[in-house]
């Protein structure tokens, strides 16, 4: 079965890779492989169970969109979030691509209003708060898909790609490269819920063109693969934190100003960067399962659909030296561990039983202002698990967090355990996205180089002209 063009996950790198062929005229044979479901079949049973039922694959991370789109959906429009892709290709050329990007989502019904830029000196007032506090407040504009819109924007984009001759597989996963001299001819494919080992269903296809964008979610696959196919890469970067809630009332100005407030700091004492990510203003806590059932904390945000809590993550970024070189698999083992104290499931624990050195009840999460949207979080003590070194960053920074929004170090404040980030294995490519074996590419967020649906997307447009000009 030969193609011109195989694209290895069906995620926003993936998607606008083939949207960028299709919309320029390509005649490209494309086959697109995704090991989850097509819009239309994602469904995840917990809203009919309340409970987490282990779905394999898991239906929030994996199928049509990637896991981006069923979480929250925000596209940041500044090419100073979401990776180090503009390192790659260019501040200003990175820019144009978000911009370029933005007007196809908009296209296909993504909401006209951008938050964050309608009461600039508001901004300046939340910012010289986190100046004070030591903190750096990021001006990125954010375009709100949310979670119900962004399937019905990433279904209209599925039925564009099909009615334009794009050829997609679900169900399959991806169990090898086909190689021959250092070139990579294909890639070998399998059901995705086949015996382990079973030949009957290993099937071969070829192509001259093999994308890999697998999302976060194929990060370690991706590692394996470079280490089997000497893939030039280099360790990278994984995020370990925790995820927060607070009442609406508590982020109320920074909600309405910002919508979403991106701060970076560096606390002592070990001055790691730590960051805010994904706030989900009147949003809910959710819950995602990776393959080795390791289950981790993330947010939702809905357009309509709203709570009385907000959510965000503070993420703290562990860059690894010689000689370690598994920063994935370091970052399961403190999710495992917190699981493995959470009975397979998400953990919280109130800030102020941190700080007391206990463990927090379920009586006392009943008692609080703040009920957690996850109910079936349980109630513990995160810091039986949490590296020490991210544990006091944490700490520390939610306390300079307190300067700049009064009342989110409160006793009451939730933190639920683990979340993690998983961009490590960075692939060594140049600014044309080509690497070292002939006829591979890899892109978004397993390629370590973007962070997020905006910049992914923007690499598969660029990824897209690049096929385009052969």
């Amino acid at each position: 079965m030969k193609y011109d063009v195989i694209i290895i996950g069906a995620g926003p790198a993936g998607i606008f890779t083939a949207m960028e062929l299709v919309k320029n005229g390509s005649t490209k044979k494309i086959l697109l492989v995704e090991k989850g479901k097509a819009i239309k079949d994602r469904k995840c049973p917990k809203s009919k169970t309340k409970k987490c039922v282990n779905c394999k694959p898991c239906n929030i991370t994996t199928g049509f969109s990637g896991a981006g789109a069923f979480s929250d959906g925000k596209l940041s429009l500044s090419y100073e979030v979401g990776g180090d892709f503009p390192t790659l290709v260019g501040e200003d050329f990175a820019q144009e691509l978000i911009h370029y990007t933005d007007q196809i989502y908009l296209e296909f019904g993504a909401d006209t209003r951008i938050e964050g830029v309608s009461e600039p000196e508001k901004v300046r007032e939340i910012r010289k708060r986190a100046i004070h506090a030591g903190l750096k407040l990021v001006d990125c504009p954010i375009r709100h898909l949310g979670t119900e819109k962004a399937q019905h924007i990433y279904g209209a984009i599925e039925q564009y790609l099909l009615d334009k001759g794009v050829e997609m597989l679900f169900g399959y996963n991806c169990t090898d490269l086909i190689m021959e001299e250092d070139v990579c001819k294909g890639v070998v494919l399998s059901k995705e819920n086949s015996a382990p080992g079973s030949s009957a269903e290993q099937i071969r296809y070829e192509a001259p063109n093999v994308v890999v964008a697998a999302g976060r979610r194929g990060a370690d696959w991706l590692q394996a693969l470079c280490a089997k196919y000497d893939i030039a890469h280099k360790p990278g970067t994984v995020d370990i934190g925790v995820r927060v809630e607070v009442r609406n009332e508590i982020m109320e100005e920074v909600n309405k100003v910002l919508y979403e407030s991106k701060l970076i700091g560096y606390p002592r004492p070990f001055k790691n960067k730590v960051r805010t990510f994904c706030q989900n203003p009147g949003g809910f806590v959710s819950q995602e399962n990776y393959d080795n059932d390791l289950a981790v904390v993330n947010g939702h945000s809905y357009k309509d659909l709203k709570s009385d809590n907000t959510n965000l993550a503070i993420l703290c970024s562990h860059n690894f030296t010689e000689p370690f070189n598994q920063p994935i698999a370091y970052a399961q083992k403190v999710g495992e561990l917190t699981n493995m104290l959470g009975a397979g499931q998400i953990m919280v624990q109130r800030y102020g039983d941190i700080l007391d050195g206990k463990r927090t009840w379920a009586k006392e999460l009943a008692q609080s202002n703040v009920r957690p949207t996850l109910p079936d979080a349980v109630a513990g003590d995160i810091t039986a698990a949490m590296p020490y070194r991210a544990m006091v960053n944490i700490i520390n920074f939610i306390q300079a967090m307190d300067q700049v929004v009064p009342g989110f170090a409160s006793t009451e404040t939730l933190l639920y355990s683990p979340e993690l980030k998983f961009y490590s294995n960075k692939v060594r490519m140049d600014e044309n996205l080509v690497t070292n074996v002939k006829g591979l590419y890899c892109l978004g967020d397993s390629s370590g180089w973007t962070r997020g649906l905006m910049m992914a997307s923007a690499m598969g447009v660029l990824m897209g002209r690049k096929l385009l000009e052969q």
